[in-house]
């Protein structure tokens, strides 16, 4: 079992920052976005959304998966409990109970889980945090 910790953090002096999860500022890629007022919670579509892993502890082939598990919810679904929920029915449905998952722009974590099964990453401005316990 291991211990993660992650943060997500939109601020408005400098919106195209962010904190890592070792919690330290850098800039982000140039795909940043404006940030969206916080309710409702609904989600505007991207045509590619750019990927991006901050956190990883997951064989290669399962952070593909990760990331095509959550572009396919990404597209069928517009609130982020319906998208978190989806990505958790396919990871227990592909991989045996019993994974967590987290959707949204704004949480924060600290999360203990097996070895080699979490991951945390943005696909666009979105960020998905994924472990099995």
């Amino acid at each position: 079992m291991r211990v993660h910790w992650c943060r997500t953090r939109e601020t408005t002096k400098n919106p195209g920052q962010h904190v890592s999860a070792s919690g330290s500022t850098r800039d982000k890629q140039q795909h940043s976005l404006p940030a969206p007022s916080r309710w409702p919670r609904k989600l505007t579509r991207l045509p590619h959304p750019p990927t991006q892993a901050l956190n990883v502890d997951m064989s290669d082939e399962m952070q593909q998966e990760s990331v095509d598990i959550a572009s396919a919810a990404l597209e069928k679904y517009n609130i982020e409990k319906d998208i978190a929920a989806q990505i958790k029915k396919e990871f227990d449905r592909r991989h045996g109970p019993t994974w967590h998952v987290v959707v949204g722009k704004n949480f924060g974590s600290y999360v203990t889980h097996e070895t080699k099964h979490f991951i945390y990453f943005y696909v666009g401005s979105l960020a998905i945090l994924i472990w099995k316990s």
